[in-house]
């Protein structure tokens, strides 16, 4: 039972999504349409607390639970971000999920889903056949 808080914390994040609508294929579609502002204040609302937990961490040099330095490393800009983050989007205006609401929607009882995370998973392996040949 070394695992059951991830268990629960998963299970908490699942809700969460739930009830948010996030992992609603038509949600998702109303995003891509530019016909509902749903989508966007979820994500915007997720960006803006990620900028401020990452600046508290910086700025009162917060560490893990075990003590442990939080290391966040500078992120460099290059070519190969736009062809995967076009990659992505593709893949998620056609599927309707995007990796993390993939399980809550298992969850949720959409099993067709199940094809999208097979998926997800080839994809994740044809991307580390080709790391070492893609532009990084």
């Amino acid at each position: 039972m070394k695992n059951l808080k991830y268990i629960i914390a998963g299970i908490f994040f699942g809700i969460i999504l739930v009830k948010s609508q996030v992992l609603s294929w038509f949600r998702i579609q109303e995003m891509f349409q530019l016909t509902s502002f749903h989508m966007y204040g979820v994500i915007g609302t997720a960006v803006i607390i990620g900028i401020i937990s990452v600046q508290l961490i910086k700025r009162f040099d917060i560490k893990t639970i075990k003590g442990a330095p939080i290391v966040i490393p500078d992120k460099t800009f290059h070519k190969g971000n736009i062809i995967g983050g076009l990659i992505f989007g593709i893949g998620w205006a056609i599927t309707g999920a995007c990796p993390g609401p993939l399980f809550a929607q298992i969850g949720a009882g959409f099993t067709a889903v199940v094809i999208t995370l097979l998926s997800a998973i080839a994809g994740t392996w044809v991307y580390g056949a080709l790391k070492n040949k893609l532009p990084h």
